[in-house]
Parts: C-alpha cells; structure tokens; sequence
C-alpha cells in the first residue's frame, strides 16, 4: 500500500526544493558573471598588448601561448581624428565592464573589477582632452625611446629578427601619424613651445648620427650585430645568414629611419610658431582640468590638489628644517657635500647590487617561488654615449610577463659618477626596487592565478613610489658600509638624504604651482632664492623640463608619500595605543607592511588603502 507525504512533510520537501533552486540559480549566477569578467579582461589584455608590437615583443616571450601570431602585427598608425575615437573606444569598454556585476564575482576577481574600473575611469578623464598628450616630448618622447628600444629588442632566433626588420619598415608611416597629430594639437591651439620644439629638432638629428650610421659606427649597428653573434654562437645562425640580416638592417636606417627622422625635424620646423611660449597647462584652455585628471592617472593619488599641497609643504617644511639643523651641528658638512667624497668601500655595481639583494631577508619578504624554481638573473650596463644627454640616470626593463627571469639595469655614465648615488640608483632599479618588486608581483600574481590583465594596468605612481620609498632606505645600508672607515659618513649621508628628499617634495610643488597655479619662471626663481637657490641656468632648464613633463616628479614623490600615509594607516590598524612609533621600527612590522604592498599592487592609492583597512 502507497503511503503519501503529510502536510508537513510537503512543505519541507517543497522548502528544500526551493532552497536548491535558489542555490542552483545563484551558483549559475556567480559562475556566469565570473566566466563573463574572466572573458572580458581575456579581450581586454589582448587588445592592449597587441597594439604596439614593439611594446607587444618586450611583453610576451611565447606569442604561441597566447595564440598571437606576433609577425601579423603592426605599428599603430595614427589617423585623422583618431583622438576622438580612443575615447570612444573608452567608453565602450567602460560600458562592457559596467554590465558585469561585481557582487556576483568571487573575491579575486571582484578586486580586479574594481581596479579596473578605476583605471578606466581615470584614463577616460584624461583622454576627454584629446590633444593635451605630447608623444615627441623632449625628455620621455617617442624620438629618444625609439632608439634604446630598437638596441635591447630581445632576438632568440630568425622570427625574432625578421620582425624587428619587419617594424623598422613600418617607422615612415608611423612617425606621419605622430606628425598628423601635432598638426592636428597646432589647429587646437595646443602645439608645443617653439623652445620644446627646437629640442625635439635637435634630437631628431643628433640620435640619428648619418656619419656614424654610414660606416656601421652607430650604436644601433653595433648592438645589431652584438645579438646577431648570439645567435651565431648558439648556431641558430650561419654567418651568412648574419650578414645578410646586417646588410638589410644597415640599409632600413639609413634609407627609411634616418630620413623618417629628417621628415619630422622638418614637419616641427614648419609647425613652430602656432603654439603658445613655453608655460605650465593652467596657461591652456582647460589645462587645470587635464592637470588634475592627468595628476590621478599618473600618480594613483586621489587627493584634492589642495590636499596634495598640504602634504607636500608639510614634508619639504620638516625636511628643510632638518637640514638646516643638522648643517648647524655640523659645520663641516658644508665643504664635504661640495666635494662629494667616495666613502664606501669600492665595489661595481654587479656587487652593490648583491649586496642590496643580500639585504633583502630581514625587512621584505623573499620572491616566491616558480613552479620550475627558475632563478633570477640580472644584467647591468651602461647606455651607449650618444644617449647620454637622451637618457634618465638609469632605467629597468621590463622582462616579458611570461619570462621574468632575465633582467636587464641601464646606468647612464654621466649620473651615477658619485659612488653613493650609484649605491641608491641601484636600490631603486634593482633590490629592492624596480627589479624586485616586478618579479615579486608577477610570481605572487601566478602562484594566486590572478588575470594576466593585471600586467596592462600601469600605476607610475605605485611603481616609482615603491622605487623612490626603498631608494631612500638604502641610506641607512650605505652608513653600515661607510662608517666604519669613515665616521663622519652617517651624518653626510643624511644630509645628502634629506637634500633628495627636500629638492624632490621642492620639485613636486612646483609642478603643482607651473601647471595648476599658471606660475611663471619668474615666480619659480623668486621662491626658490627665497630658500637659497639661485642658479639662474639650473632653474630655468628646471621650469622647462618641469613644463614638458607635467606629473613626473609627482609620480615619484607624490608615490613615496602616498606609501608613508600607507604604513601610518597600518602602524594604527597593527599596534597597540601608544605604540605607533615603535611599530615603524618594527622588522615584523615592516616585513608585514612590505608583504601587504607587494601583494596588492600596483595600484592606485585609493584602491590600497580600502585593501588595506580589510586585510
């Protein structure tokens, strides 16, 4: 005989069934929305790294792991109104990530939304002044970068080659559409200075040597055939094969740089005089609304400007009068620093940079380890004469995400003579910069299997924040080296500490002053006699670079800053009351700080202090 359900019973089996309903609806829900996001960001970072394929070869070393077929790519030419379409491009993709629910997502890639989206956000700000950007800058620009990406372009074998040809084919067209678009910034009122102008000229023709180029002098001939015999040695080559591959090479630039170069001296030429004299963007329409979308986007900081001012005065405020203290304990000082004796003991850079990787265990946490425990190499060398005058003191490159245990240090001769400064340039490139920073975030992003997309968010101010925080720090690991030979290094080296510290805050504020407060050479040299600086020469190619590189010098000190407030925020949230002081001193204070950085970013500042008030 059938036995039915009782009433309850009913009502249990049919609250059960509900029950599974709802978690089956909403399992599909978070997988579908997850399985969308992950698609989106796949889109997403494919489409930024494909669209530049000189940017696309130091980014990825196996295209096939990507399915990219890396010989179709192409430079990306610009054409007539194409300012207008990136933000609509923007727009677009803001659209596609606004219909992703973040609820919906699972933690990781809830995070990630959310960066993004604030990436996007502040990149839109940005572009909605189309013709604001300067891709010829005098000091960053695409004239002087050409040239050093072209002599480190990785070659591993005939592919590798036959695409770098390939590109150099490709420079004409695309140094037409960077002249377009100046032509395009002169008809919006917006073209360079005649003086900015007439460097760019000057770069164009000294990069470019025709005498050195013409008898296979140039660096760029030499370091060509520099990786040709690489490839000789390993056999992937025959030495016709390289001489062929160097004839095509010598002919590409002197029949299509060379003259792409001369092309673009000639189109500024004829463009000067439609621009306004060299001022800071508040002499711009609009230029104080570019500034503060350009100032969130560079540096990562949310601040209101007025915030920023506060910030940055009351730092230069107490780095000035602890120079001039210690100055008055010390008379001394004042001939040592004209002098800029060598007091630690001599060593080349291949071993300071072991040593600052030696100092690495105490206070940061070790690079995680690979699946296959690969390790990690490092190359220092210097920058070929020519680029000197071209170059910053030194540079990272950036190891492809896929390979990052080959890295590459630039020293430029001409900045790092002083053997301290050579000491904390290598802190900020190497251990525990630049160099350690990159691999330890890419490995920590592989061990968590977080989206490669993470690669294609650039957040300058976290990255020269980060370098310039441990660039500082290394001071105090000079002094160990220093002192016991010399004495008197640990009061010089905080004097030369705290005068990077004052001249950078100093160089940030004016930033700030040129470009929001339309202040003008005249204003700047007033307020720097006022604290004692009276090179007429120094402070005018200041105003200038300051002028063309609008942010630079935020993006590295407005960065470090933006760190402190970080490590107060967590002293707060990880010490007892009364004990935030002691905390700084910390190493398990530090070592943790430093593992929250490293793991969460880069990011912009805003995202990490939200990370940091839940971690």
């Amino acid at each position: 005989m059938k036995r039915s359900l009782s009433p309850k019973q009913w009502s249990l089996t049919l609250a059960l069934f509900t029950v599974l309903c709802l978690l089956t609806f909403l399992w599909f829900g978070r997988t579908h929305q997850d399985a969308k996001f992950c698609a989106f960001a796949e889109t997403f970072f494919l489409d930024e790294v494909q669209a530049n394929p000189i940017h696309f070869h130091y980014t990825i070393d196996d295209p096939s792991a990507y399915d990219i077929d890396e010989a179709s790519l192409t430079l990306p030419v610009y054409q007539a109104g194409d300012a207008a379409n990136d933000i609509y491009a923007l727009s677009r993709a803001r659209q596609a990530l606004e219909a992703i629910d973040p609820g919906a997502l699972n933690e990781d890639n809830r995070q990630l939304h959310a960066l993004l989206s604030s990436y996007l956000e502040a990149t839109a700000s940005v572009s909605s002044y189309p013709y604001f950007s300067e891709p010829l800058s005098p000091s960053s620009g695409v004239p002087s970068e050409l040239p050093i990406l072209f002599s480190e372009y990785r070659l591993d074998d005939k592919s590798d080659i036959e695409n770098y040809l390939s590109i150099l084919t490709q420079i004409p067209a695309y140094f037409d559409g960077l002249l377009l678009y100046e032509q395009e910034k002169a008809q919006a009122g917006l073209f360079m200075s005649d003086e900015t102008a007439d460097r760019v000229i000057a770069q164009c023709t000294a990069l470019l040597d025709r005498d050195a180029l013409a008898n296979d002098r140039h660096f760029l001939n030499i370091t060509f055939r520099e990786r040709l015999q690489r490839l000789i040695d390993k056999k992937i080559l025959t030495t016709e094969e390289a001489a062929s591959y160097e004839a095509q090479h010598s002919r590409l630039l002197t029949e299509l740089i060379v003259p792409s170069y001369d092309k673009m001296a000639l189109g500024l030429e004829r463009l000067k005089g439609s621009g306004k004299p060299l001022c800071g963007l508040a002499g711009q329409e609009n230029g104080r609304a570019y500034y503060r979308a350009l100032l969130c986007l560079r540096t990562g900081s949310y601040r209101d400007i007025a915030d920023i001012k506060q910030l940055l005065a009351r730092d230069l405020r107490l780095n000035y009068e602890s120079l001039a203290a210690l100055l008055a304990r010390n008379p001394a000082l004042k001939d040592m620093i004209s002098q800029a004796p060598s007091l630690l003991p001599e060593m080349t850079p291949e071993e300071i940079l072991s040593d600052l990787q030696s100092e690495i265990g105490e206070k940061y946490p070790p690079i995680p380890a690979n699946a296959d425990s690969a390790p990690i190499r490092s190359t220092i060398k210097y920058v070929d004469e020519s680029l000197e005058a071209y170059s910053a003191p030194a540079f990272y490159m950036m190891p492809p995400i896929d390979n990052i245990c080959d890295n590459l240090i630039c020293l430029n001769a001409k900045d790092t003579q002083d053997d301290l400064a050579l000491y904390t340039t290598l802190a900020h490139e190497g251990y525990p910069g630049h160099l350690y920073q990159t691999v330890y975030s890419k490995r920590y992003q592989e061990q968590q299997h977080i989206l490669p997309l993470r690669n294609v968010l650039y957040y300058g101010g976290f990255v020269e924040g980060w370098a310039m925080y441990v660039e500082l720090a290394s001071y105090d690991r000079a002094i160990e080296l220093a002192k016991e030979s010399h004495p008197e290094a640990a009061a010089y080296y905080q004097v030369c500490r705290l005068d990077r510290q004052f001249r950078l805050g100093l160089y940030s504020l004016l930033d700030i002053a040129i470009h929001y407060d339309n202040a003008s050479l005249k204003d700047v040299q007033t307020l720097c006699y006022c604290l004692g600086i009276k090179d007429n020469a120094n402070l005018t190619a200041l105003y200038q670079y300051i002028a063309e590189e609008p942010c630079n010098y935020l993006k590295y000190y407005l960065g470090y800053l933006e760190i402190l407030e970080l490590k107060r925020q967590a002293a707060v949230l990880w010490s007892e009351p009364g004990q935030m002081t002691a905390t700084y001193e910390n190493t398990d204070f530090l070592y943790r700080f430093h593992s929250f950085l490293l793991q969460n970013g880069p990011a912009d500042y805003r995202t990490l202090a939200r990370k940091l008030a839940a971690w």
